[in-house]
């Protein structure tokens, strides 16, 4: 097993933090215009794909990465949706949070909960990568009628 570093800098980890933090803002404001600015031109998006469930999809420019947000509001129910995070650790330009979500599917009234593990990295101000890992399960059977 090989372990790749790169020479971390506080700087560029208190950059990485900061717009982290102000993509989390944007998210949970559901400023869709904020998100497009803070998302590269091209990102690399990890999410996996999953029929069941309609905002989950592959996903590489700026807009389709910043419309997420907006689709799970219309697929959800915004009342019910729920996300703590537990650990929000920044190495240089990367930066992992790790927690708990849960919400409601509004088509079928089912509910979806589980952990979850998102690295985002930070590229000249932009968010470059983003890899979400959860529990797709749950929210594919929360989808299904």
């Amino acid at each position: 097993m090989s372990v790749k570093s790169s020479p971390a800098t506080p700087a560029s980890a208190a950059s990485t933090r900061a717009v982290v933090e102000e993509f989390l803002a944007a998210r949970l404001a559901g400023d869709t215009g904020r998100l497009t600015e803070l998302f590269a031109d091209e990102v690399d998006w990890v999410l996996a794909e999953n029929p069941a469930v309609p905002w989950i999809r592959p996903r590489s420019t700026a807009a389709e990465c910043a419309s997420q947000g907006a689709e799970l509001m219309e697929y959800t129910v915004p009342e019910d949706a729920r996300a703590s995070v537990d650990a929000f650790l920044v190495d240089g330009n990367d930066a992992v949070l790790t927690g708990h979500l849960s919400g409601t599917v509004r088509a079928t009234g089912k509910s979806f909960e589980g952990p979850f593990a998102l690295r985002l990295t930070v590229e000249g101000g932009r968010i470059t990568r983003h890899h979400l890992y959860e529990n797709s399960l749950s929210i594919a059977e929360a989808c299904t009628p």
